[in-house]
């Protein structure tokens, strides 16, 4: 591009219209619940991101459950109504430098004084972390839920 007017134009048509009917881009990933209760206090003050690609902030997470334990993996899947591959990890896998030392203390707090961590896979590359506890107290599985991109 030689000029600026000629930049200028290349960006115009660019920009414009392409006459195509309401074509939309198909994500390759699934919504998954993440609040159908009450959300402790304690974890709407945070404010911390999840590095990896995307750099996304943690978001609280509380949902209703009747179980006396944190549900296994299968069972946070059909709570989150989620199908795909969903594991757990230890806090040291998750944390293992201590960046997220205040996500685990917050949760515990919120919850039992135990967590655990599911990881939910949304297809090849995006990932959401779910750090919870349980509730006993008031039947819930309560904590912070990050998304990731890992290529």
């Amino acid at each position: 591009m030689s000029s600026d007017a000629t930049y200028s134009s290349f960006l115009d048509q660019a920009n414009q219209e392409t006459g195509a009917d309401n074509v939309s881009a198909k994500s390759d990933t699934a919504a998954t619940k993440a609040v159908n209760t009450d959300i402790p206090v304690g974890l709407q003050s945070i404010e911390q991101y999840y590095t990896s690609e995307a750099d996304e902030p943690f978001e609280p997470v509380s949902l209703k459950w009747d179980g006396k334990n944190l549900p296994s993996g299968s069972e946070f899947a059909e709570l989150i109504g989620h199908d795909s591959t969903v594991s757990t990890l230890e806090a040291a896998e998750f944390d293992p430098r201590s960046q997220y030392k205040d996500v685990l203390q917050a949760v515990q707090r919120a919850g039992d004084r135990q967590s655990r961590v599911y990881r939910v896979e949304q297809g090849k590359t995006r990932i959401e972390y779910y750090v919870v506890g349980l509730d006993k107290e008031n039947m819930r599985v309560v904590g912070l839920r990050a998304k990731a991109v890992e290529s």
